[in-house]
């Protein structure tokens, strides 16, 4: 820490956090995973999965779930820390020494930093990998306990902000690029079916989508006139011209699926909201959840900031107080942020915001509060 040109009052405070800290990321780690995949891994067990394979899929959730509890832990390590300093005195004699509380929150804003910093780097490196490869991993174990097991996808067309088709496919495979048993509905001007597409497989092509296409037809398809009289048979390869394009890859088509942006980085992220606004294929509610997600992978990681200086100034309280009130506190303010966080995705998917303000209103609000508690911690 010396190279750091640390004094020593800043070397206590970041010791004093790094054990708290943790053990806040390995408590809730344990337990989102506990709450959203245990019973899963437990029936994937039950079936006869290997148990080699149900540890990778362990081992594949940990990185997006213990990302997100990083500015948690900040925020648990601040409360447990300054806590124990006000029970021990050691915030008495510190602040006897001449040191103001604003002094004191210069070491908690490093160590919040660095960890926000650790936690933005994982974000776009490991957990992208990871969370991919527990998709296609976990198609495929549905697939082997249950070869009738599909998962259905569906995608509206957009061409220039015009709604022009509807994909429906009863079995979307990420590993293998495929959409099986596929509808496309193709609709006119005024909004009417005008011709209906059936193929037996859509496979993607690389080559094709780099030409303004993407899937092409396996296994043969038929297209129907809106009014049934006309059925023709379409060979393999030929698309034809009354049915729009599915100008989408099968990662885009994944996150317009998901509400989540954990599967890519911020660089991937920003090219499918880029080729979305210029090709429009998608709505603009879906387009907002994308660039809200974009944002998020920033302001996630800046939440240990804005925690670590909430959570400090909170836990210098009177000697009494015992460690449960740090615990207490912790997921009180943890449930509000996720709350207000919601809230504001709600807001601009719904266009009542910008994407970029929803994302850090919830930081803006937590550090006027951080302010305002430090403030009167001051006094």
């Amino acid at each position: 820490m010396r190279f750091l040109g640390l004094r020593q009052i800043d070397r206590l405070v970041i010791q004093e956090l790094v054990g708290p800290w943790l053990f806040g990321v390995a408590m809730f780690t344990v337990l989102i995973v506990a709450a959203t995949y245990l019973f899963r891994l437990t029936d994937y067990v039950v079936h006869g999965v290997a148990t080699a394979t149900v540890l990778e899929l362990t081992a594949l959730i940990i990185p997006s779930v213990m990302v997100k509890t990083f500015a948690m832990a900040v925020l648990l390590a601040t409360l447990l820390a300054f806590g124990r300093f006000s029970s021990d005195s050691e915030g008495v004699a510190l602040r006897a020494s001449g040191a103001s509380v604003y002094r004191m929150m210069r070491p908690v804003a490093l160590f919040a930093f660095l960890v926000a910093a650790i936690a933005f780097a994982l974000n776009e490196t490991l957990v992208p990998t990871a969370n991919i490869r527990f998709i296609a991993l976990q198609a495929d174990i549905a697939k082997k306990l249950d070869v009738k097991a599909m998962q259905p996808a569906g995608q509206p067309i957009y061409q220039s902000g015009r709604l022009v088709g509807q994909m429906m496919a009863a079995d979307f495979n990420l590993r293998t690029q495929t959409l099986r048993e596929a509808t496309v509905v193709a609709y006119d001007k005024r909004g009417h079916a005008s011709s209906t597409l059936q193929a037996k497989e859509l496979e993607f092509d690389s080559a094709q989508f780099e030409q303004g296409g993407g899937w092409r037809i396996r296994g043969g398809a038929t297209l129907t006139s809106a009014d049934g009289r006309t059925v023709i048979h379409i060979d393999d390869q030929a698309w034809p011209r009354e049915v729009p394009r599915l100008n989408l890859t099968p990662e885009n088509l994944l996150a317009a699926r998901g509400r989540d942006t954990d599967s890519f980085s911020m660089t991937e992220v920003l090219e499918q909201i880029r080729k979305a606004k210029a090709e429009m294929q998608v709505s603009t509610e879906q387009i907002a959840n994308l660039e809200y997600g974009y944002w998020n992978k920033i302001a996630l990681p800046l939440a240990a900031i804005v925690y670590g200086l909430l959570g400090a100034p909170l836990g210098i309280r009177g000697h009494r107080t015992g460690t449960a009130v740090g615990f207490a506190l912790s997921i009180a303010i943890i449930f509000g942020y996720v709350t207000l966080a919601n809230l504001m995705n709600v807001y601009a998917m719904g266009g009542q915001i910008p994407p970029y303000l929803a994302s850090f209103s919830p930081l803006a609000i937590g550090s006027l509060f951080a302010g305002v508690i430090m403030w009167r911690r001051n006094l």
